[in-house]
Protein backbone atom coordinates (compact mmCIF):
# COMPACT_ATOMS: atom_id res chain seq x y z
CA UNK A 1 0.00 0.00 0.00
CA UNK A 2 1.32 3.45 -1.10
CA UNK A 3 2.05 5.76 1.65
CA UNK A 4 -0.14 8.78 1.65
CA UNK A 5 1.31 11.49 4.32
CA UNK A 6 -1.00 14.24 2.63
CA UNK A 7 -3.58 15.99 5.45
CA UNK A 8 -6.60 17.62 3.96
CA UNK A 9 -6.47 20.43 6.47
CA UNK A 10 -3.97 23.05 8.25
CA UNK A 11 -5.42 22.44 11.42
CA UNK A 12 -5.39 18.94 11.26
CA UNK A 13 -1.79 19.09 10.51
CA UNK A 14 -0.66 20.69 13.52
CA UNK A 15 -3.15 19.93 16.15
CA UNK A 16 -0.75 18.01 18.30
CA UNK A 17 1.90 20.79 18.16
CA UNK A 18 3.15 20.43 22.11
CA UNK A 19 3.47 23.62 24.77
CA UNK A 20 7.32 24.61 24.52
CA UNK A 21 7.99 23.03 21.49
CA UNK A 22 10.92 24.50 19.74
CA UNK A 23 9.55 25.56 16.06
CA UNK A 24 11.38 25.68 12.80
CA UNK A 25 9.58 28.27 10.31
CA UNK A 26 11.07 28.86 6.88
CA UNK A 27 11.35 32.41 5.83
CA UNK A 28 13.34 34.58 4.53
CA UNK A 29 12.41 38.35 3.22
CA UNK A 30 8.68 38.01 1.77
CA UNK A 31 5.52 35.69 1.73
CA UNK A 32 7.51 33.77 -1.01
CA UNK A 33 9.27 31.13 1.24
CA UNK A 34 6.93 31.57 4.30
CA UNK A 35 4.27 29.01 5.38
CA UNK A 36 2.01 31.27 5.56
CA UNK A 37 -1.03 28.57 6.10
CA UNK A 38 0.58 27.10 8.85
CA UNK A 39 1.62 29.87 10.75
CA UNK A 40 -1.53 30.90 11.16
CA UNK A 41 -2.99 27.42 12.09
CA UNK A 42 -0.67 27.49 15.05
CA UNK A 43 -2.26 30.33 16.10
CA UNK A 44 -5.25 28.90 15.73
CA UNK A 45 -4.22 25.71 17.48
CA UNK A 46 -2.67 28.02 20.44
CA UNK A 47 0.08 26.17 21.50
CA UNK A 48 2.24 28.33 24.27
CA UNK A 49 5.77 28.51 25.52
CA UNK A 50 7.12 28.36 21.89
CA UNK A 51 10.87 28.63 20.84
CA UNK A 52 11.12 29.70 17.65
CA UNK A 53 13.73 29.54 15.10
CA UNK A 54 13.48 31.34 12.26
CA UNK A 55 15.61 34.14 10.07
CA UNK A 56 13.24 36.89 11.32
CA UNK A 57 11.08 37.12 14.50
CA UNK A 58 8.23 38.41 11.91
CA UNK A 59 6.88 41.50 10.90
CA UNK A 60 9.98 43.55 10.17
CA UNK A 61 9.05 45.30 7.61
CA UNK A 62 11.31 44.15 4.80
CA UNK A 63 9.16 43.66 1.65
CA UNK A 64 5.37 43.14 1.92
CA UNK A 65 3.23 43.51 4.87
CA UNK A 66 1.76 40.14 5.52
CA UNK A 67 0.50 38.37 8.39
CA UNK A 68 3.82 35.89 8.82
CA UNK A 69 4.81 34.66 12.28
CA UNK A 70 4.27 37.82 13.85
CA UNK A 71 1.26 36.68 14.80
CA UNK A 72 2.45 33.85 16.90
CA UNK A 73 3.80 36.94 19.01
CA UNK A 74 0.62 39.13 18.88
CA UNK A 75 -1.30 36.11 20.15
CA UNK A 76 1.68 35.78 23.04
CA UNK A 77 2.31 31.97 21.90
CA UNK A 78 6.30 32.56 22.29
CA UNK A 79 8.84 32.47 25.09
CA UNK A 80 11.90 32.43 22.79
CA UNK A 81 13.39 33.29 19.30
CA UNK A 82 16.57 32.93 18.02
CA UNK A 83 16.72 34.70 14.74
CA UNK A 84 19.51 36.52 12.61
CA UNK A 85 16.83 39.88 11.93
CA UNK A 86 14.45 39.80 14.92
CA UNK A 87 13.72 43.34 14.63
CA UNK A 88 11.59 45.85 12.17
CA UNK A 89 13.58 47.49 9.52
CA UNK A 90 12.07 50.73 11.10
CA UNK A 91 12.53 52.27 14.70
CA UNK A 92 8.98 53.75 14.21
CA UNK A 93 7.30 50.62 13.63
CA UNK A 94 8.87 48.30 15.82
CA UNK A 95 7.31 44.74 15.39
CA UNK A 96 5.31 42.73 18.04
CA UNK A 97 8.54 40.56 18.74
CA UNK A 98 10.64 43.70 19.23
CA UNK A 99 8.50 45.14 21.69
CA UNK A 100 8.51 42.07 23.82
CA UNK A 101 11.80 41.35 23.27
CA UNK A 102 12.79 45.10 24.66
CA UNK A 103 9.78 44.42 27.61
CA UNK A 104 12.03 40.89 28.71
CA UNK A 105 8.72 39.31 27.75
CA UNK A 106 10.41 36.79 25.67
CA UNK A 107 13.88 35.54 25.12
CA UNK A 108 16.21 36.75 22.10
CA UNK A 109 19.16 34.57 21.10
CA UNK A 110 20.40 36.91 17.89
CA UNK A 111 22.78 34.40 15.20
CA UNK A 112 24.54 35.66 12.48
CA UNK A 113 22.79 34.94 9.55
CA UNK A 114 25.45 32.20 7.80
CA UNK A 115 25.53 30.89 11.15
CA UNK A 116 22.17 30.27 11.81
CA UNK A 117 21.59 28.46 8.66
CA UNK A 118 24.84 26.00 9.18
CA UNK A 119 23.37 25.49 13.01
CA UNK A 120 20.55 23.69 11.65
CA UNK A 121 21.76 22.13 8.68
CA UNK A 122 24.47 20.47 11.31
CA UNK A 123 21.55 19.65 13.59
CA UNK A 124 20.03 17.75 10.51
CA UNK A 125 22.97 16.13 9.75
CA UNK A 126 23.81 14.79 13.14
CA UNK A 127 26.79 17.04 13.96
CA UNK A 128 26.86 18.22 17.87
CA UNK A 129 28.79 21.39 17.15
CA UNK A 130 31.37 23.12 14.92
CA UNK A 131 33.84 26.16 14.86
CA UNK A 132 33.31 29.33 13.34
CA UNK A 133 35.29 31.91 12.48
CA UNK A 134 31.71 34.26 12.47
CA UNK A 135 31.39 36.34 15.80
CA UNK A 136 35.22 36.21 17.85
CA UNK A 137 35.49 39.77 19.45
CA UNK A 138 31.84 40.49 19.47
CA UNK A 139 28.58 39.97 21.66
CA UNK A 140 28.23 36.63 19.88
CA UNK A 141 30.97 35.04 21.45
CA UNK A 142 30.09 35.45 25.28
CA UNK A 143 29.95 32.20 27.13
CA UNK A 144 31.18 30.31 24.19
CA UNK A 145 34.88 28.30 23.42
CA UNK A 146 37.14 29.35 21.22
CA UNK A 147 40.14 28.00 19.38
CA UNK A 148 42.08 29.31 16.42
CA UNK A 149 43.07 27.69 13.55
CA UNK A 150 45.63 28.39 11.18
CA UNK A 151 46.05 31.63 13.30
CA UNK A 152 42.78 32.86 12.82
CA UNK A 153 40.14 32.93 15.96
CA UNK A 154 36.86 30.56 15.96
CA UNK A 155 34.32 30.16 18.26
CA UNK A 156 32.08 26.79 18.72
CA UNK A 157 28.46 26.81 17.92
CA UNK A 158 25.88 24.11 18.55
CA UNK A 159 23.67 22.28 15.98
CA UNK A 160 20.02 22.96 15.82
CA UNK A 161 17.34 20.95 16.20
CA UNK A 162 13.75 21.32 16.34
CA UNK A 163 10.56 19.47 17.44
CA UNK A 164 8.36 20.46 14.50
CA UNK A 165 9.53 22.57 11.47
CA UNK A 166 6.77 24.33 9.46
CA UNK A 167 7.95 24.97 5.47
CA UNK A 168 6.92 26.16 2.30
CA UNK A 169 7.58 24.34 -0.48
CA UNK A 170 6.26 24.26 -4.09
CA UNK A 171 5.49 20.88 -5.13
CA UNK A 172 5.11 17.45 -3.30
CA UNK A 173 4.17 14.10 -4.24
CA UNK A 174 1.68 12.06 -1.55
CA UNK A 175 4.72 10.55 -0.08
CA UNK A 176 6.53 13.89 1.05
CA UNK A 177 9.35 14.15 -1.74
CA UNK A 178 9.66 18.10 -2.01
CA UNK A 179 10.53 20.29 -4.64
CA UNK A 180 11.32 24.28 -4.05
CA UNK A 181 11.09 26.98 -6.24
CA UNK A 182 12.45 30.82 -5.90
CA UNK A 183 13.18 32.05 -2.08
CA UNK A 184 11.30 29.05 -1.42
CA UNK A 185 14.95 27.16 -1.33
CA UNK A 186 16.44 29.25 1.32
CA UNK A 187 15.73 28.22 4.76
CA UNK A 188 13.10 25.46 4.55
CA UNK A 189 15.17 22.45 3.12
CA UNK A 190 17.67 22.77 5.68
CA UNK A 191 14.86 22.87 8.30
CA UNK A 192 13.15 20.25 6.58
CA UNK A 193 15.76 17.78 7.58
CA UNK A 194 15.81 19.00 11.34
CA UNK A 195 12.62 18.35 12.97
CA UNK A 196 11.21 15.21 14.54
CA UNK A 197 8.24 16.45 12.79
CA UNK A 198 7.96 18.16 9.58
CA UNK A 199 4.68 19.45 7.87
CA UNK A 200 5.01 21.16 4.13
CA UNK A 201 2.82 23.17 2.68
CA UNK A 202 2.73 22.78 -0.71
CA UNK A 203 0.97 24.24 -3.83
CA UNK A 204 0.78 21.33 -6.12
CA UNK A 205 0.96 17.79 -4.49
CA UNK A 206 1.45 14.19 -7.34
CA UNK A 207 1.45 10.48 -7.15
CA UNK A 208 4.59 9.60 -6.59
CA UNK A 209 7.04 8.87 -10.04
CA UNK A 210 5.51 12.41 -11.24
CA UNK A 211 8.33 14.46 -9.57
CA UNK A 212 11.97 13.72 -11.61
CA UNK A 213 14.04 12.71 -9.10
CA UNK A 214 16.84 14.91 -9.67
CA UNK A 215 14.28 17.66 -8.61
CA UNK A 216 13.40 16.44 -5.08
CA UNK A 217 15.33 18.37 -3.05
CA UNK A 218 13.76 16.84 0.19
CA UNK A 219 13.30 13.23 0.40
CA UNK A 220 9.86 11.78 1.83
CA UNK A 221 12.18 10.50 4.57
CA UNK A 222 12.44 13.98 6.31
CA UNK A 223 8.76 14.85 6.29
CA UNK A 224 5.70 14.01 7.98
CA UNK A 225 3.02 15.98 6.66
CA UNK A 226 1.82 17.65 3.51
CA UNK A 227 -1.04 19.76 3.42
CA UNK A 228 -1.92 21.74 0.03
CA UNK A 229 -2.93 25.12 -0.44
CA UNK A 230 -6.19 25.54 -1.61
CA UNK A 231 -6.87 28.87 -0.99
CA UNK A 232 -6.00 32.66 -2.50
CA UNK A 233 -3.95 35.03 -0.09
CA UNK A 234 -4.73 38.69 -0.47
CA UNK A 235 -1.02 39.46 -1.08
CA UNK A 236 1.43 38.24 -3.92
CA UNK A 237 3.43 35.06 -3.16
CA UNK A 238 6.08 35.28 -5.76
CA UNK A 239 4.76 32.59 -7.67
CA UNK A 240 2.45 34.05 -10.51
CA UNK A 241 5.60 34.81 -12.78
CA UNK A 242 5.50 34.69 -16.24
CA UNK A 243 7.55 32.14 -16.68
CA UNK A 244 7.51 28.51 -16.51
CA UNK A 245 9.44 26.34 -14.03
CA UNK A 246 10.60 23.25 -15.59
CA UNK A 247 12.06 19.98 -13.85
CA UNK A 248 14.59 19.28 -16.29
CA UNK A 249 15.74 15.42 -16.95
Amino acid sequence: MAINKVYDSFKKAVADVKDGSVVFIGNFAGPGGTPFFLIRALREQGAKNLTLVANTAGGIGLTLDYDDHRILFQNHQVKKVIASFPFSTSAKRPSEAEKQILAGEVELELVPQGTLAERIRAGGAGIAAFFTPTGPGTVIEEGKERRYFNGRAHIMEYGLRADVALVRAWKADTMGNLVFRGTQRQFNPIMAMGADLTIAEVDEVVKPGEINPNCVVVPSIFVKRVVKITEKTDFPRHLETDFQVKEEV
